[in-house]
Parts: structure tokens; C-alpha cells; sequence
């Protein structure tokens, strides 16, 4: 029952990375009306440094189709670490409102590490 749980968790979690590492790249979503006006501006920062919301958008496909089959989960997870991360910032300076779903996020990205250290152990032998 814990692996069907963690597999239709992890598959939603994949997919809703592919799909905000594809819309870095094919601005299907439209951004919301009422941002605030500070994620704006760290949105606007970002949007400058032409590099760096394709490499996002990368690692987010990529962590996301890792994420999703059991056997590469567990790189899928330190994949997407680091993108959670800053997801999780943006939200707590920037934009409480969406704090919640970086939390849950968080959340099951760490409960994905901590069922597969087993296998992060022989990297820090």
C-alpha cells in the first residue's frame, strides 16, 4: 500500500515538474494578475539573466522524469533539491500566498530522500 501511495504521489510530483520545466520554455501558462510586486521585480532580476530560467526549466523536466519511476527516484529527489529550495524561498520572502504548496512539495521531495537513503550512503562513506 506504501509503495502505490509513494508511486501516485511521486508521479504527480514528476508531472507537475515536467510541466513547469516545459512552460520555461513555451510560456503556455499566463502569469497571475496579482503578484506581488517584489516577485515581480525577482522575477524581472531573473528573466535578465538569459541562462538562467532554461537551465530551471531543464533541471525541472529532467528531475521530473527521474522523479517518477522508482528506480531513479531517489536521483530525481537530489535533482530537484535544489530547485525546491529556491522554490521554497521565493515563497517565504516573497510570496507567502503559495507557501503551503512549497511546504507540501518540500515535503514529499524529503520523505522521497529519507525512503531511499539507503541508497545515498555509499556517497558519503
Amino acid at each position: 500500500m506504501k509503495s502505490k501511495v509513494l508511486f501516485i504521489v511521486s508521479l504527480l510530483f514528476g508531472l507537475m515538474f515536467i510541466n513547469a520545466g516545459l512552460n520555461k520554455f513555451l510560456n503556455y501558462m499566463p502569469v497571475p494578475k496579482d503578484m506581488p510586486e517584489s516577485l515581480m521585480k525577482v522575477m524581472g532580476a531573473f528573466m535578465t539573466i538569459s541562462w538562467l530560467m532554461p537551465l530551471v526549466g531543464l533541471v525541472e523536466i529532467i528531475g521530473g522524469i527521474l522523479f517518477i519511476p522508482a528506480k531513479t527516484r531517489a536521483l530525481g529527489a537530489l535533482v530537484i533539491l535544489p530547485v525546491m529550495v529556491g522554490i521554497l524561498l521565493t515563497n517565504i520572502v516573497n510570496a507567502p500566498s503559495g507557501l503551503p504548496i512549497a511546504v507540501v512539495l518540500m515535503l514529499i521531495n524529503l520523505w522521497v530522500i529519507a525512503e531511499n537513503r539507503h541508497k545515498y550512503a555509499p556517497m558519503l562513506r
